[in-house]
């Protein structure tokens, strides 16, 4: 596990790694995409921040990390997160602006959703095009988070009242390119059978446990936990009978749906809350059948990937990323397609226990990806 500050490595530097790597949010997939790097990359050293507080890391974290990465260094490559403001960095440090500077984009701030337009942040989205002009490389984790960023940087900054800039999205698409997440898929094989989930109750013959449904995402509004919550709810007022597993990490800021849950699903809960080990993450997602996600805002989707490589069935929305990674049948259109999917399931769970979907968990695999990620901190270059 890695604890790496920018306080604590600086103690250690020894001056002589040759890669930059700059997370001002060390958490989730951002700190999961690292430890990889790290374990694989070889020579580089660590600079971060504690995963709190986005739109201050968003905000600031530049000035913090020109503070405090060592003057004298032997870096020929930096490699960040699209939450710094790079152009920034680069500017307070002349030194790291001639290095080859690689951003690589979990999530992009154009298509962020908010209730009405005047709510959006501009200064998030115009900050990350300002990255994308100083840097050699832009790596985005999918194909649609490349496209509704690209398409998007022309009608955001039309937002601007005057003296806009043009031809933007023609400077920066030349240096973009796709990387799917690269995920370790676990070795141990964490995967139950059919007959292994069926409990058998003071030496009587076994009987078919409740449909298990899982929902491992950040306790935060753009993933429309609200929605989520309804549709159990609906399924518990309809008597059918499931147990509900809700992972992730939570939010700074509180979201009192998640209480209003934990007291209405009583008796239904299995998991609650973040696991810390990667472990019984794991084992916890290879007990599930049904993993949902009602995100509203997905530029991959590591932990629903995850899910479905240990057997779960995915439920998900016809939107963002999504039809990008799953296949049709997995896809529901509205609410009620959600609700109807769970109904049956719930009703019949060997329909979901038993599934066979054609998923191509190679494209995410790190092992099939290694190479092309190894090849961006090419030194020789």
């Amino acid at each position: 596990m890695l604890a790496m500050t920018t306080e604590n490595m600086a103690k250690d530097n020894k001056n002589s790694s040759a890669v930059a790597i700059v997370e001002p949010f060390f958490g989730g997939s951002h700190k999961q995409l690292i430890e990889l790097l790290v374990k694989y990359v070889g020579s580089c050293e660590v600079f971060t921040q504690t995963p709190k507080k986005w739109h201050w890391r968003a905000r600031t974290s530049a000035l913090h990390f020109a503070l405090t990465i060592p003057e004298c260094h032997h870096f020929k490559v930096l490699f960040c997160s699209s939450v710094l403001n790079l152009a920034e960095l680069a500017a307070l440090r002349p030194d790291l602006a001639s290095l080859r500077k690689i951003i690589y984009f979990h999530e992009n701030q154009l298509v962020y959703p908010v209730q009405k337009s005047q709510e959006r942040d501009f200064q998030y989205g115009y900050n990350q095009i300002l990255s994308c002009l100083v840097a050699d490389v832009i790596v985005f984790n999918s194909q649609f988070n490349l496209e509704s960023f690209l398409k998007s940087v022309k009608p955001f900054l039309r937002r601007m009242p005057d003296y806009r800039p043009k031809g933007l999205e023609e400077k920066i698409r030349p240096k973009c390119r796709v990387l799917y997440f690269p995920i370790e898929f676990p070795v141990v094989n964490y995967r139950r059978t059919t007959e292994d989930k069926w409990e058998c109750t003071n030496g009587d013959s076994p009987v078919n446990p409740p449909l298990h449904i899982i929902w491992p995402h950040r306790w935060e509004h753009d993933k429309d936990p609200e929605l989520f919550f309804r549709t159990l709810y609906q399924l518990h007022e309809s008597g059918l009978s499931f147990e509900v597993s809700v992972l992730g990490e939570s939010s700074t800021d509180h979201l009192p749906v998640f209480d209003e849950a934990l007291q209405k699903l009583d008796g239904r809960i299995k998991n609650w809350g973040y696991l810390e080990s990667k472990d019984a993450f794991y084992r916890t997602l290879a007990d599930a059948d049904v993993v949902v996600s009602t995100a509203r805002h997905e530029f991959f989707g590591v932990a629903m990937t995850e899910a479905a490589y240990l057997g779960c069935y995915p439920l998900v929305p016809n939107r963002l990323v999504y039809p990008e990674i799953f296949p049709a049948k997995c896809i529901y259109n509205t609410p009620e397609q959600l609700l109807k999917r769970l109904k049956n399931f719930c009703r019949k769970p060997e329909l979901a226990r038993n599934h066979k979907l054609e998923i191509e968990f190679d494209r995410f695999a790190w092992n099939q990806l290694s190479g092309r990620y190894l090849e961006l901190f090419d030194v020789t270059r």
